[in-house]
């Protein structure tokens, strides 16, 4: 399947019923190796890629971001949902611009957050966040799905109602699916997943949680991401391997480094 509009209607099934893991590569390398494993969906991860170019998360601007997203979506014949921040600007008109250049990336599904970037007010004004969804989903073609993300938890403010209420209104506004990242607690998922209902719900495990990916299925729900772990996993790898040459001049980490022979092979095919 490499024509977009298959992969599109292909995600939107994903969402339809029971639950899948949704991993989020951050080069055509890490894309190609999930995408072998059996995985049925791809994500960005803004933070993946910011780092892997020597900047912080967010720091990659709107063109970096665009070529980014269509070096993966033509890495692999899966769908891949674009991570697209806060839409690359404040007012619901620069958010619906920069949401059809993302869709002609030939993205799937993109996310837009309600964080403003404005640490004393890092959050949009709930109406305004709903107008920025409402102009993201008239800015895109029907069978492109459009994540609505509430991002207090990782903002510090840790209001579940407040979240709630923000999900049901960009359900509302049009979004196809509801994200709150920095859940963790069970209830708290139960009780986001009843509240959108019938809605897909996406939740976030980008460390241990203590819940299995059959644990948040019997929750309710539907797709499960990792954001920037994997990078952060291989970035850990690195740093324990390089460390250990470095200040003890010996190469013990080394040994559970991907064989080469492996890597050859994967990206000869």
């Amino acid at each position: 399947m490499t024509d977009i509009a298959g992969k599109r209607s292909a995600f939107r099934k994903l969402h339809e019923s029971g639950c899948f893991v949704i991993p989020n590569p951050w080069d055509v390398g890490s894309a190609r190796y999930l995408a072998g494993v059996g995985f049925k969906a791809l994500a960005s991860t803004s933070a993946g890629i910011a780092f892997s170019r020597g900047l912080p998360d967010t720091g990659v601007g709107r063109d970096g971001i665009l070529s980014h997203l269509a070096e993966l979506v033509a890495a692999t014949d899966l769908p891949v949902n674009a991570d697209f921040e806060n839409g690359f600007a404040h007012d619901p008109e620069g958010v619906a611009q920069s949401v059809r250049l993302c869709a002609q990336t030939g993205v799937a599904g993109l996310s837009i957050e309600d964080s403003t970037g404005d640490a004393a007010a890092p959050l949009y004004e709930l109406d305004y966040a709903v107008a920025r969804i409402r102009a993201a989903r008239a800015a895109l073609d029907p069978d492109v799905m459009l994540v609505g993300r509430a991002e207090g938890f990782l903002v510090g403010r840790p209001d579940l109602d407040d979240v709630i209420r923000r999900l049901r209104a960009y359900a509302g506004a049009g979004a196809d699916c509801l994200y709150a990242p920095g859940l963790r607690q069970r209830e708290q998922i139960a009780a986001v997943v009843e509240a959108v209902a019938p809605k897909p719900v996406n939740v976030l495990v980008s460390s241990p949680i203590g819940l299995s990916v059959a644990d948040l299925a019997a929750l309710g729900v539907r797709r499960v991401s990792v954001g920037g772990a994997l990078a952060r996993a291989a970035w850990g790898g690195f740093m324990r391997a390089a460390t250990e040459i470095a200040q003890q001049g010996t190469f013990e980490a080394l040994a559970d480094a991907a064989p080469h022979a492996t890597l050859q092979k994967l990206f000869s095919t």
